[in-house]
């Protein structure tokens, strides 16, 4: 009967002529592409079209296959022809990588269709990529400036085998959404696989978070079911470590965008192991949601045009992505004063995610292979194959002394001891060394000082941050790029 009926409705909608709304949008034709559900077939010849129609920003290719061999398909979606090559210092080897003032991108990770009978949390996932990309080709300057800034990373559809047999399970009848590394099979679940990653689908998935996108500044997973926003944790009640960022979002969503429920995945659904999201937290260390759409929908297609129907979820989505910036730490130095070896750092948090794991490491000069901690009797020589983290990770900086905290908003006064270091007033580098987000699993990142802020025995300044030592750690980062890039190019 419902299968009747949709057809029906849709038949006359496609007798009808199309809305201004509709009109305006890419790919199938109109009336197809508002009402009615992608297939594999019409997502593959959508996704294609843009790739070939707006290089200047969309880069398509396949992570991987899904069981029964159809191309799990990836979307990047940036302004890959404006960013900076230079800063003045040192060249900048995959510029399409970074903004034009020289720092890195932020990137958006986003996938849809872990179930394949969850239509709408998969529209929704595409109609975000259409969202942008239409913006950009109109000139809407909002969403220009977001691209020259932001990666967005799209995989619309996981479970292209599940989506044709309009069924929840892959192929092997295994739940994706349960068969990630964290925690599997450890809660009252259905079919979770044979073992973690057993499937290939979430296997490409979870090899393109750790070698593309390991440093992801948001990470949203979408699904169809109950009208809920999910966060971590699924398998506990208990409230993630980055709460205060959580409940910040939460907060500002439901005042001024919707009133969807923002919950606790394990208190606001159910208990559930082994998900895309928790993975995401538990194990990248990404700010994550499950986005869930409501399951009011039909066999084939949807009465209400999609661009509608998902029209609040979509406000919902481009807040989080144009406030992308504030899901990490974010600190700044407002001065650095150095006595006799002892030095006082004010820090402030513009940033909406604390960190309890922050320090200041000091560089004798521009030629340095070595590097100086607070409180350490020596430096901590630098290896040519190791980054800073592998070298200082047995350290904890939350110790008094060694380091210190910052919550999110706020600023910090620090007092560390360097009397043991070389300071100079005139060759020496100060840098920032940092957790982006309380969760053990987030990325560490060094900042260097700005020189003005710094005051050397209360009346010399340091030079200005080196050059070669810039370069070199713009270098770690385009060399980590550059790797996890042709990975997939190859």
């Amino acid at each position: 009967m419902r299968l009747w009926l949709v057809s029906l409705i849709l038949s006359s909608l496609l007798a009808t002529s199309a809305s201004p709304l509709v009109t305006a949008q890419i790919g199938q034709p109109d009336i197809i592409q508002e009402h009615w559900y992608h297939s594999y077939a019409t997502l593959t010849l959508d996704l294609n079209e843009w790739s070939d129609d707006y290089p200047e920003i969309v880069e398509l290719f396949s992570i991987g296959k899904t069981e029964l061999g159809r191309e799990i398909w990836m979307l990047q979606i940036s302004d890959w022809n404006g960013g900076a090559c230079s800063d003045g210092l040192g060249e900048i080897d995959d510029c399409e990588h970074y903004k034009s003032n020289g720092e890195r991108k932020e990137v958006v990770y986003i996938d849809g269709g872990h179930h394949g009978n969850e239509h709408l949390g998969t529209e929704l996932a595409f109609l975000v990529a259409e969202y942008y990309i239409q913006g950009w080709v109109a000139g809407d300057q909002q969403v220009l400036e977001i691209l020259s800034n932001t990666e967005l990373h799209i995989l619309i559809m996981l479970n292209a085998d599940g989506n044709d047999f309009d069924t929840r399970w892959n192929v092997n009848q295994v739940d994706l959404n349960r068969n990630y590394d964290h925690y599997w099979n450890t809660c009252d679940s259905t079919q979770p696989g044979s073992s973690a990653f057993s499937e290939s689908e979430t296997l490409a998935n979870s090899i393109y978070m750790n070698e593309v996108v390991p440093d992801a500044d948001l990470y949203i997973t979408m699904h169809t079911g109950v009208w809920i926003m999910l966060y971590p944790w699924g398998k506990w009640p208990e409230q993630p470590s980055d709460w205060e960022m959580y409940h910040h979002i939460r907060d500002e969503v439901n005042s001024n965008i919707s009133e969807i429920p923002i919950r606790n995945a394990n208190q606001g659904l159910y208990p559930n192991c082994g998900t895309s999201r928790d993975y995401g937290y538990g194990v990248m260390g990404y700010p994550t949601f499950t986005f869930e759409t409501d399951d009011e929908q039909f066999l084939l297609g949807t009465i209400e045009p999609l661009s509608e129907r998902l029209g609040e979820e979509l406000d919902v989505m481009h807040y989080l992505i144009e406030n992308v910036w504030y899901w990490r730490a974010r600190l700044v130095v407002d001065s650095l004063e150095e006595v006799d070896g002892e030095v006082r750092l004010s820090v402030s948090n513009q940033g909406h995610a604390s960190t309890s794991n922050a320090t200041l490491l000091y560089f004798e000069n521009e030629d340095s292979t070595e590097f100086w901690l607070p409180g350490l009797d020596g430096p901590i020589e630098m290896g040519t194959d190791m980054d800073i983290h592998e070298l200082v990770s047995e350290f904890n900086f939350s110790a008094s002394g060694l380091g210190f905290s910052v919550n999110a908003t706020n600023t910090t006064v620090a007092m560390l001891d360097f009397t043991r270091a070389p300071i100079s007033d005139d060759k020496g580098i100060w840098a920032l060394y940092y957790q982006k987000r309380v969760i053990d699993s987030s990325m560490w990142t060094e900042e260097l000082i700005d020189e003005s802020v710094v005051v050397i025995n209360a009346g010399s300044s340091s030079l200005l941050p080196a050059p070669s030592m810039l370069t070199l750690l713009l270098a770690f980062a385009a060399a980590a790029v550059n790797q996890r890039r042709r990975i997939f190019e190859n």
